[in-house]
């Protein structure tokens, strides 16, 4: 995990307090509101449908336990919404149904950051404090700028792993933070990295994807992807580089986003995404921006081209932990062997929860924060302290939040998976749900999100409620369901295998349903944006709507076939058929009239 110098530690502390000083002068009515909106934004601070939000930054998401206390701290003490705000959310959202309202915890978002809902304006800056004593920030996690820059949760300790691509995204991140060219872009811009042979940073979904790669002369380098996103037109990166020198990756992203500033759309927010002005002008825009990158190297003389020995220098500050030694590997080995084969479902865990790690003797664990009434990707404050816990006691104080929304501990010594699981287990975090259908993404949705056209929370819970039987889960197999309450696709709906889209008809909550999306992992294959089945179904209908399909795919399924590979063999028309069949005859006469 990164260490942070003196300078880091200074500069978070530093931003905390210019942020109390601006909150203050905005109280005081000394900052008009269009003049203090960016800067909270660019804080991290939203401001929501009951409350404010907050976007704590993980850097591609590695955090440690003394951060994790602070984050429960916060939930605890902070994430508690005024009384009275809290009545009229309970009574605005229970006319649509929802009977419960996560407070006092923190939510996991797909960026690998972490998010706060309830928390008051007026105690903003006391929490920007106590986050800066442990190095966290809410520093463009959001607004118009280039946001948290993200990796594969594996990075670093992967068998898969050409190149550590962390060192890579710290430099990245030094470099975008506050840096006033991507500060105010026509819109947000998000960056992955991927070092493994598997892409599981999802990369093509990015407004910029680096894949890094070696060449036929063993120089390490990056394949670049541009103009890949979600939202209104989901589109995948384009590669405009084959092979892009390491050291010039900075140089490069510059005349990237220079070519985006000058083109693009700043009339129209729902075209101003780079992927449209790629696609729009093409081989017009990798030719733009090639010409900036030599302008930039030939004649500014490539002022951020990264010496060698600035990578060193940042890539020493990624440290192994300090781990007890391991006396004899190959016995632990058999023991969890023999542990598991007299418990199937520890068993169950190691085969879905656990996963191969680069140094011998280690493994990575993934925590399940999806379990039946809890939101996907909400921890409560003690939820929290018992994550702290756990990474302190079986992952040297180190863990990282996923992609999918979960926690996974990166330094787990064999001989201690047992105790982890007992330990993890008696907490609620040990749930055997790993990549099936209950490990599902959602966004907080029309709840929370002022943006939303729907709630996702009850459909994540309904579906959830419904597959609670683990052999069941096993037998549908690995399957990514992805929920979003918008067509911004905070859910990552396009990418899901099955993908569902709150949509507003007429004030009334509809949901559309995709099928057949991927994010660019080898299970899913090729990045590609799922496919709309049907007309959209109501709330209720929704978990029978999923019923129905999955029976479809296990009626069609070959021996050993997952269900996004027989979707792609049979086609979209029996799934179609079924999710018609699902109808409530209500409902459906209501959606056509709608």
């Amino acid at each position: 995990m990164y260490q942070y110098t003196d300078f880091d530690k200074a500069f978070v502390k530093q931003r905390a307090d210019q942020f109390r000083d601006q909150l203050q002068r905005w109280q005081a009515g000394k900052l008009s509101e269009d003049d203090f909106r960016p800067l909270r934004l660019q804080n991290g601070w939203y401001v929501q449908r009951y409350a404010p939000m907050l976007r704590v930054a993980v850097p591609y998401g590695e955090i440690n336990s003394a951060q994790i206390r602070v984050l429960a701290k916060v939930a605890r003490e902070y994430d508690e919404p005024e009384a009275e705000v809290f009545k009229q959310a309970l009574e605005g959202q229970g006319k649509l149904g929802t009977t419960y309202l996560p407070k006092n915890c923190a939510h996991f978002t797909t960026r690998t950051n972490v998010q706060f809902n309830w928390i008051p304006l007026s105690k903003a800056a006391d929490v920007m404090d106590l986050l800066a004593s442990v190095n966290l920030h809410g520093i463009q996690t959001s607004g118009n700028c280039i946001r948290n820059t993200t990796t594969d949760a594996l990075a670093g300790i992967a068998p898969d792993e050409i190149i550590d691509p962390r060192p890579y995204a710290e430099i990245l991140r030094q470099w975008t933070t506050l840096h006033p060219e991507f500060a105010f872009l026509p819109r947000k811009f998000k960056i992955a990295i991927t070092g493994a042979s598997e892409d599981r940073a999802a990369t093509g979904w990015h407004d910029v994807g680096l894949h890094m790669v070696k060449n036929e002369a063993g120089e390490i380098g990056f394949k670049v992807f541009v103009g890949g996103g979600m939202g209104r037109t989901p589109v995948i990166g384009t590669v405009i580089r084959e092979f892009l020198p390491w050291n010039q990756i900075m140089n490069y992203i510059e005349a990237i986003v220079r070519v985006y500033n000058e083109l693009g759309r700043r009339d129209n927010k729902y075209k101003a995404r780079i992927k449209i002005l790629v696609k729009a002008e093409g081989q017009a825009y990798i030719d733009a921006v090639e010409e900036e990158f030599r302008q930039i190297v030939e004649v500014d003389g490539g002022p951020h081209t990264v010496p060698q020995a600035e990578f060193d220098r940042v890539a020493a500050m990624f440290t192994t932990p300090e781990l007890p030694t391991v006396n004899d590997a190959a016995a632990d080995e058999q023991t969890l062997i023999a542990q598991a084969a007299r418990e199937p479902a520890f068993a169950r865990w190691i085969a879905r929860n656990v996963h191969a790690h680069r140094v011998s003797g280690l493994r990575a664990v993934t925590l399940s924060f999806k379990r039946a009434g809890q939101a996907p990707g909400d921890a409560q404050s003690e939820q929290l302290d018992a994550l702290a816990h756990l990474v302190d006691k079986f992952s040297a104080g180190e863990a990282r939040v996923t992609h999918d929304q979960n926690v996974m501990l990166p330094w787990v010594q064999v001989g201690q998976l047992h105790a982890l699981w007992t330990e993890a287990r008696a907490l609620g975090l040990a749930s055997t749900n790993v990549a099936l259908l209950t490990d599902m993404i959602a966004c907080p949705g029309g709840d929370f999100c002022a943006l939303a056209n729907a709630r996702s929370l009850p459909i994540a819970d309904a579906i959830t409620a419904r597959y609670q039987d683990l052999d069941e889960l096993d037998d549908i197999g690995e399957i990514d369901l992805h929920i979003s309450g918008c067509i911004n696709s905070c859910g990552h709906h396009h990418s899901g295998h099955i993908g569902i889209l709150g949509v507003d008809k007429d004030g009334k909550e509809w949901y559309q349903v995709t099928l057949g999306g991927s994010d660019g992992s080898t299970l899913s294959g090729q990045a590609v944006a799922g496919k709309v089945i049907g007309p959209s179904f109501s709330a209720a209908e929704v978990p029978d709507v999923i019923e129905a399909v999955l029976c479809t795919y296990r009626d069609l399924r070959l021996p050993g076939e997952h269900f996004i590979d027989t979707v792609r063999r049979v086609g979209l028309d029996p799934f179609k058929e079924a999710g018609k069949a699902a109808r409530h005859p209500a409902q459906a006469e209501e959606e056509a009239l709608a």
